[in-house]
């Protein structure tokens, strides 16, 4: 370790005697330095120091808040500039902390007293940064503090553009609290898009050469400091730093290193990120010659893997068994920017695979896909050039999860993108001219094992008309759009709930052409829907769950993932596809989709309208493939009464029974399911081609977290009326299960449904405080009883609760008393449903009209409403909403069987123990 605190010798010599050449006696250059070291020294009012008197004299002293970066060749050239730097701040008993995170050698050691942290980068950068930050503002204010080398995070884990966030929020916080920072960055290692927010945001840009054994700096940058020798070549004798003079001498040195090239150079435009898939391109073509081994190339796939598809290894897994190293560098040259794809890409992507490698059938009948991706490395530089990143951090916090998430929404959307990010996003919409697309969220977490963030992030249709400006307009608000959402309140709530407000979720996006084809002005494929590998929904015995089900609309998929309180869909059980809910022609009519959504390319937006109208419009629609004819409708027709239009129900008989779709249908949910070791949730879109053949386009697949229904072993005892609240037949979706309710919260239909629309609101919001009670000691097992839809968008078809507000009941009952077609398989394969099936959270849905179901609402009215008692402001709604608990020495069972589509809630008294 060399010395500290030497001056420089008068005479300029080397400790060796000998003169350096570039540097004669008497120079007024060595007047200058000397002096201005001498300064230096006795400027003792704000003493920090590099360790090296020297160095100190030639950069007119450190200050505090002061970041140095030092580019070097290796990191071996950085050792001699931190060790004097640890132990002068070890000497002066002043804080040292070391944050270590790459392979290279260990730079401070664990004995030098110095506060180490030791950080695995690939559990995100949100995490890496976070725990960062952190330690800073745990040590307070000075300090000196070491960083690893930042070249190695865009070589293991994360991309230039990256490496160039995390110095441009770090740098500036470091500054903040007064500390002196040394960083290191390897100078031919990094593009423009980590070099020049580095070089902009440090204090301290110094250039370190290693020539002949000798080591010289080139100070860069020295902000708010100048003199006549700083910014020239420095060699370091002994503990002093001498400039050269010498114009031969300073072309020797600085040739002497690999040249990087001008920062703002073309060449430069390629990052390590980039670089890598060059290079795995290049191996690959090796390969193919016979020039590279099979195992090198399957070190570089799975090194690839980890840089675009996932860091998760169960996704990683199934990543390895069905992609390939090609695969890969076809994706990469369809990213814009650099990151992760995000979770519902690789989903997408990954069950396309599953399906062809199991059986080339597959490569012909899934329609081909030319979809685009944007890097989730984009998403964070967004953030932090539109001042959103502080609030980001902030949501980490479950205490101030939703502070300032509408002003970083604000800023969201009014936000701007680099002018070359433009250009990348202008290309992408020239290839894909005017045909429409969809820009969907595909965050990291998203469409993953354990979460699946179902419609708490949003997608945009884009009819992409009109002139390439207009067009890229619409692709910008699209992307803010969908960025913003990642803030919203429900999403926020969402991760706070699931537990992972401290993981990494960064926004990639998905851009997909929409499947179908033009009908005059009108756009729309001729179906659309959501396959599950696990049918929960057994209204007939013959039904065998594990076939699968699928909920099936014409036109856009939105009506099959959206829940639609005034429409329906066509439900398909897969082993039994003409067993139908409905009994007879009359319930299917009344039963069956209506409303169908498309885009209209004339007015260059999302539209809906009638199924019959846009039939009578499109007579080049198959419509008898999907449609059957209104019997009611043709029998009035046919009499001269009525119109002499056509008139149809959308059955989807023909495409059903004179086709093999159920049967691809359900090979392809089986063939996921069994890749995936799990059940699958799909999104579909098929579009039927003039020779009566088919293509199915899958845009969407995931793991389905449901547990499979049982029969329970418990069965429904003999109930007494008078202690029978509800017993349910039919119209129940989730697990089998016994349990003792702790309350109920009914809404009476009768009261409820006088209400004015504003009053309707306010029960929504009561209903969300008695399901979150501030005393959790009071929160228990919690059934909802109420009229219509739960979570509706209308009030006068149910109680418009949001989920949110709903999440902690563990039973859900919709009573039919408000919504003459209230139908259970509304929900199935909806957002709705996947936030049912992630919170357990067991369905009922109960027809009043069906004989055998009871609803005992005498007895809930006569059982103590305490609502007055635990919201005594709610109290002018105690007539609308009843909160019962059990009574004394008793208890209040559900009881509930899937599989036989039963159900009973009773009071059961401490002597009457159920069977």
């Amino acid at each position: 370790m060399r010395r500290i605190g030497r001056s420089l010798p008068d005479d300029g010599a080397n400790t060796d005697g000998k003169q350096d050449k570039g540097l004669p006696a008497g120079s007024p250059i060595v007047a200058i330095y000397t002096a201005g070291l001498k300064l230096m020294k006795d400027d003792d009012s704000r003493r920090v120091s590099t360790g090296l008197a020297g160095l100190d004299g030639i950069l007119n002293g450190i200050r505090p808040g002061d970041n140095i970066v030092w580019q070097v060749d290796s990191v071996d050239d950085y050792v001699p500039f931190v060790e004097p730097l640890v132990k002068n701040a070890v000497n002066a008993g002043e804080k040292l902390v070391y944050f270590r995170f790459a392979k290279h050698r260990e730079l401070v050691p664990k004995d030098s007293g110095a506060q180490i942290y030791e950080l695995d980068p690939e559990a995100g950068f949100e995490t890496f940064i976070g725990t960062i930050h952190k330690a800073i503002r745990r040590a307070g204010r000075g300090g000196y503090y070491v960083f690893d080398s930042l070249s190695e995070l865009a070589t293991e884990c994360y991309s230039e553009r990256m490496v160039g966030n995390f110095f441009r929020l770090t740098c500036p916080y470091l500054s903040k609290m007064e500390t002196v920072a040394y960083f290191a960055a390897l100078r031919t290692h990094h593009s423009h898009h980590a070099a020049l927010p580095i070089a902009q945001t440090t204090q301290l840009l110094i250039d370190v050469y290693r020539h002949q054994g000798k080591i010289y700096i080139h100070p860069l940058k020295v902000q708010q400091r100048h003199s006549a020798t700083m910014f020239m070549l420095h060699a370091w004798e002994d503990e002093d730093f001498v400039p050269v003079t010498e114009s031969s001498v300073t072309s020797d040195i600085l040739t002497s290193a690999p040249w990087p090239g001008l920062q703002s150079a073309s060449y430069r435009m390629v990052g390590m990120w980039d670089r890598r898939f060059i290079q795995a391109e290049e191996l690959l073509e090796s390969f193919n010659r016979g020039e590279c081994s099979a195992e090198t190339i399957g070190e570089v796939f799975r090194r690839q893997l980890r840089q675009l598809i996932s860091r998760d290894e169960r996704i990683l897994r199934l990543a390895e068994k069905y992609l390939s190293l090609s695969d890969l560098i076809y994706f990469w040259k369809r990213l814009i920017g650099s990151g992760l794809m995000g979770g519902k890409a690789v989903g997408m992507l990954l069950g396309r695979a599953i399906l062809e490698k199991s059986d080339s059938r597959w490569s012909e009948l899934l329609e081909s896909h030319d979809s685009f991706f944007i890097g989730s490395d984009i998403f964070y530089s967004f953030l932090v050039e539109n001042g959103c990143w502080q609030i980001r951090q902030n949501q980490k916090n479950p205490a101030t999860l939703l502070d300032g998430a509408e002003e970083a929404r604000r800023r969201i959307r009014e936000g701007t993108f680099p002018d070359f990010i433009i250009a990348r996003f202008s290309d992408m919409l020239d290839y894909f001219g005017q045909s429409p697309i969809i820009v969907r969220s595909s965050s990291l977490l998203e469409d993953n094992f354990g979460n699946s963030f179902s419609g708490k992030y949003e997608s945009v249709f884009c009819a992409n008309q009109g002139t390439q400006q207009n067009r890229l307009d619409e692709f910008l608000d699209a992307v803010r759009f969908i960025y913003a959402s990642s803030m919203s309140d429900e999403a926020l709530v969402y991760r706070a709930e699931r537990g992972v407000l401290e993981r990494d979720e960064q926004m990639a996006l998905l851009v997909q052409r929409v499947s179908g084809k033009p009908h005059g002005n009108l756009f729309f494929p001729q179906l659309a829907g959501v396959g599950l590998s696990y049918n929960p929904y057994i209204w007939d015995e013959s039904i065998d769950p594990e076939a699968g089900i699928l909920r099936l609309v014409f036109g856009l998929g939105t009506r099959a993932v959206n829940r639609s309180d005034d429409d329906y869909t066509r439900v398909v059980a897969l082993n039994a596809p003409a067993t139908r809910p409905e009994a007879g022609f009359d319930e299917v009519a009344q039963y069956a989709q209506r409303r169908m959504d498309m885009l209209d390319l004339e007015k260059n937006r999302f539209a809906s309208g009638y199924f019959v109208d846009v039939a009578r419009q499109s007579p080049e629609l198959p419509v008898e493939m999907f449609a059957s004819p209104d019997r009611d409708a043709e029998r009035n027709r046919r009499h001269g009464q009525g119109n002499d239009a056509r008139h149809w129900v959308l059955t989807f008989d023909k495409v059903l029974s004179n086709s093999p779709f159920v049967k691809d249908m359900r090979e392809l949910l089986s063939t996921l399911k069994q890749a995936y070791g799990y059940h699958v949730d799909v999104e579909f879109v098929a579009n039927l081609s003039d020779d009566g053949g088919y293509k199915i386009n899958l845009v969407q697949c995931r793991p389905l977290q449901i547990k499979e229904g049982k029969p329970i072993a418990d069965s429904i005892p003999a109930l007494r009326k008078d202690r029978t609240i509800m017993e349910a037949h039919g119209g129940i979706i989730g697990q089998s299960r016994v349990l003792t309710v702790d309350r109920i919260i009914y809404v009476t239909p009768s009261v409820y449904g006088h209400l004015p629309q504003t009053d309707r609101y306010a029960v929504a919001r009561l209903i969300g405080k008695l399901t979150h009670p501030t005393d959790k000691a009071r929160a228990g097992t919690i059934m909802l009883l109420g009229p219509g839809r739960w979570g509706t968008s209308t009030p006068s078809l149910g109680v418009p609760v949001s989920f949110s507000e709903i999440n902690t009941v563990s039973a859900l009952c919709e009573i039919d008393t408000m919504h003459e077609g209230l139908s259970p398989d509304l929900s199935l394969g909806t957002h709705f449903f996947n936030d049912l099936v992630e919170k357990d959270m067991l369905y009922i849905g109960f027809s009043v009209s069906r004989e055998e179901n009871t609803l005992n609402q005498g007895l809930l009215e006569e059982l103590p409403n305490r609502l007055g008692e635990l919201l005594p402001e709610a109290s002018r709604w105690s007539q609308a909403v009843r909160v019962v608990d059990a009574p004394d020495k008793a208890r209040i069972v559900l009881i509930a069987d899937h599989m036989r589509q039963r159900a009973a809630v009773y009071i059961d008294t401490e002597s009457e123990k159920h069977s």
